[in-house]
């Protein structure tokens, strides 16, 4: 007996607003899949806002507003039967956050949850990393965000330990992270890794995954630590008007590619990881594997 249903995820971060459908197929007698069906991006980018004026603007919020309605009905074309709609550090620090959160609902009906770094953090690394990862090996997993970064030391396939910090590629596009910050980042890499004799980094992120496939590596391959480190000096003789023009990013992302880089870069030296491998997934993955799982347990018992 085949079941096929479609789950839905909006992920409304820092720098874009995303949808993604998944096909949840169960089969008796063998193990759920969960298969990629749509993803829209909106780059709305809340975080400039937020990371400057506490709030976010009249425009911001009318977009906001367009695009949950635009999503609601994609969702309904495509016959969704669940869904959750999550919000991160930009939201999770506005003044007005909670009246945009109260706007959607009346405007769309989409009840938006929003969330801290911690439970962020745990819901991105409950994706299900088993596939990607060596259950011998030590990670760093390093999802890379506008407003903030979730770190997880996962050893042998658990996770050992989890932090959010507010180091994101909005905000440091707009030279908002303090040095301390990166002091307290490096301490924490440094000793979370500490007594481990071999780590990789897991990277994700829109930034991370354009990364890779510009690489043209084949899927679960790693980028290395010189790969890296040539991009990021390369990306930088190159102005913001020709990374659009000659090296073919979308001008939301020719600018937040280098703060990201620089985050993950760093996460490398500090954990002194050789590779990074790049599994793509993230936040959005999390939330259905989540909604998931919930109905799944609230039915058995």
């Amino acid at each position: 007996m085949l079941s096929i249903k479609k789950y839905a995820a909006i992920d409304i971060g820092s720098n874009a607003v995303r949808l993604l459908i998944s096909n949840i197929i169960e089969q008796k007698g063998k193990p759920v899949q969960f298969k990629k069906n749509s993803l829209v991006r909106v780059p709305i980018r809340l975080g400039a806002d937020v990371f400057i004026k506490n709030k976010i603007s009249k425009e911001n919020t009318q977009r906001m507003l367009d695009t949950m309605l635009a999503f609601k009905l994609i969702m309904k074309s495509h016959k969704v039967v669940k869904y959750k709609a999550c919000a991160t550090s930009a939201m999770r620090e506005s003044q007005n956050g909670k009246q945009i959160v109260d706007l959607v609902l009346e405007h769309s009906g989409i009840s938006i949850d929003v969330i801290g770094g911690e439970e962020e953090a745990a819901i991105i690394a409950a994706t299900d990393l088993n596939k990607f990862i060596d259950a011998n090996k030590t990670y760093l997993y390093v999802d890379v965000g506008g407003g903030s970064t979730e770190f997880t030391v996962i050893h042998q396939g658990n996770q050992v330990t989890s932090k959010s910090f507010k180091i994101g590629t909005v905000r440091l596009l707009n030279d908002m992270v303090k040095k301390e910050t990166w002091q307290e980042l490096e301490v924490w890499i440094r000793s979370n890794v500490f007594g481990y004799e071999k780590i990789d980094v897991l990277g994700s992120g829109g930034n991370i995954n354009k990364i890779f496939k510009i690489s043209g590596k084949p899927i679960g391959k790693p980028l290395t630590f010189f790969y890296m480190t040539s991009y990021y000096n390369m990306l930088q003789t190159y102005s913001y008007e020709e990374r659009i023009t000659e090296l073919d990013l979308n001008q939301d992302r020719a600018d937040v590619i280098i703060p990201a880089m620089r985050i993950y870069l760093s996460a490398m030296k500090w954990s002194g990881a050789k590779n990074i491998y790049v599994p793509k997934i993230g936040l959005a993955d999390g939330i259905i594997k989540s909604i998931y799982y919930d109905t799944v347990s609230s039915n058995t018992q």
